[in-house]
């Protein structure tokens, strides 16, 4: 706070000086986020002001008056609680009005002896909001003085404005614990959420292990006293039984993304595809695919929820163009309305743009599933940790000719290269 010297008389600072220090003193009030931080700025702000030789902030506390901060040459009342009626600082909050007092020991209005130990011979006292008053601030002279109707009017100005700091504190101060609130309900959600993915996850698996193994042990020990029908009926038990593995694993795969923190750093986008397209290379050693990949896509992200999102968009493209006749993946990078979107494009089944939002919901296939296989969780994967990023996703297609799935990382990017 800009301190006021050269200009402070016993009378107080000049007009001009105290209003520029007003403006100052405003423009903090506006930037505090606590109620102890506005006391501090308005108990020497009042002094400066006035040129007091102490100042007091004075809080209405239900039918009482509290002295919550003060500033002077000696003690006065911090920490003190009276009665409304028994105070001035009282008075001028249920009368709603300031109250200028040259003489304390000549006004019917001060309890004289609450002000024998202390320097005070004179005193203003203005409410804080004159609308309801929630306080009232006051200066104190060790003389006799009489305030000018100017320097009045900019400590009752200091006394609005703090009233504005203060809702401003409250509303602050609600919101931040709203967010606390909501931030461990969420938490306690989270946490029932997992014991309730591992609680369906064990249920589910003991039922199918015991239906799987019935089922393959029948076909060993009495296969053939089988009919073909009953064979093949076991065995698509047996099939069933793995997807539906399979879908429990994928499931719970995402209902973890959204339970880990993220893990922020340098990630080389470009280096995971490669990565990502080696695997499948390595798992297809057969499959001739034509491969583009941009150079330098450096993000700032979560390095292993990234590979997972990539590993799923590339999987998935690797998958829908097998059936084309000359496979072909870009994963690229390129500016789209002042940000940076990555995409994965094939040349493959594409899809129709009608149900293009289905895509990303868990289990939504537009496929069937004899035609290309999966379980119908890696979109939503995908989707689930774009989002976890701040990004968005969006998909273009067109059926036998391709698809484009295209993300943004929302501010977490960092740098890229844009072929």
């Amino acid at each position: 706070m800009a301190e006021i010297s050269s200009s402070v008389t016993r009378s107080g600072p000049s007009i001009a000086s105290a209003s520029e220090h007003l403006v100052e003193v405003v423009q903090e009030l506006s930037l505090a986020r606590s109620l102890e931080r506005v006391m501090q700025i308005v108990r020497t702000a009042a002094r400066q002001l006035t040129g007091a030789d102490g100042a007091t902030f004075v809080l209405r506390d239900g039918p009482h008056c509290f002295y919550a901060d003060e500033d002077a040459i000696s003690p006065l009342w911090k920490g003190s609680r009276f009665p409304l009626g028994a105070c001035i600082s009282g008075w001028a909050m249920l009368n709603r009005q300031h109250a200028v007092i040259p003489d304390i020991y000549k006004d019917p209005r001060i309890p004289h002896d609450a002000y024998r130990p202390t320097f005070v011979k004179s005193l203003v006292m203005v409410p804080i909001r004159k609308s309801a008053p929630i306080g009232s601030i006051g200066t104190y002279w060790a003389h006799e003085r009489v305030m000018p109707p100017e320097q009045l009017k900019l400590l009752q100005a200091l006394a609005d404005s703090t009233s504005i700091a203060m809702e401003n504190v409250e509303l602050v101060s609600n919101l931040e614990r709203r967010v606390r609130d909501r931030t461990a309900q969420l938490e306690a959600v989270n946490r029932e959420l997992e014991k309730f993915s591992y609680s369906v996850s064990h249920d589910l698996r003991a039922p199918l292990r015991s239906i799987s193994g019935f089922s393959e042990a029948v076909l060993e020990d009495d296969g053939e006293n089988l009919s073909d029908g009953s064979k093949a009926a076991l065995g698509r038990v047996v099939a069933a039984t793995g997807r539906m593995g399979e879908l429990i694993d994928a499931l719970l795969g995402l209902a973890k993304l959204s339970q880990s923190p993220l893990a922020l750093e340098r990630v080389d986008l470009t280096a995971l595809a490669r990565e990502v397209f080696e695997a499948l290379e390595q798992a297809n050693p057969g499959a001739k695919v034509d491969v583009t990949i941009h150079d330098s896509m450096l993000v700032e992200g979560d390095a292993p929820l990234l590979r997972v999102a990539l590993t799923n968009l590339i999987g998935n493209a690797w998958k829908f163009s097998s059936k084309a006749a000359s496979p072909h993946i870009e994963v690229g990078s390129r500016p789209v309305d002042g940000t940076v979107e990555y995409f994965v494009k094939d040349n493959g089944a594409g899809f129709d743009m009608r149900y293009a939002e289905r895509l990303f919901g868990a289990f939504q296939r537009l496929h069937a599933h004899t035609a290309f296989e999966g379980t119908g969780i890696g979109l939503a994967t995908v989707a689930r940790v774009v989002a976890r990023h701040g990004g968005r996703i969006r998909a273009e297609g067109k059926p036998g000719e391709g698809a484009t799935f295209a993300f943004t990382l929302g501010p977490t990017v960092v740098a890229t290269g844009v072929a």
